[in-house]
């Protein structure tokens, strides 16, 4: 009696890795309060420069893992799109917007 095999024969062998989707990150289309959004999470090591997040107003260092969002309707092109450090973007809904101040503004007032 020959061996129990959990798994299907495989007769071809699997698509090769694309490398630059990698990079890019997996997309999908999110609902918030606010509408839709097209959100596109990127890898650790796939970002190149820095960002600046907007849901904190801190930078997005390069290589950090974050995400990528824009509107998804007609409104939203490549110019909308937005990085967000990922917890950034989960707290949005509970979050208000966040004000950004010049380097000498005050800080309370």
């Amino acid at each position: 009696m020959s061996p129990r095999r959990n798994h299907p024969k495989r007769d071809e062998d699997p698509p090769p890795l694309d490398l630059d989707r990698i990079k890019r990150g997996v997309g999908s289309v999110q609902q918030w309060s606010d509408g839709e959004w097209q959100v596109r999470n990127i890898p650790a090591g796939a970002a190149t420069k820095a960002y600046r997040c907007p849901g904190c107003d801190q930078e997005i260092a390069p290589g950090v893992p974050h995400v990528v969002a824009w509107p998804a309707d007609e409104r939203g092109d490549l110019t909308d799109r937005r990085h967000w450090h990922t917890g950034c973007w989960r707290a949005r809904d509970r979050r208000g917007p966040n004000t950004q101040r010049s380097r000498s503004a005050p800080r309370y007032g």
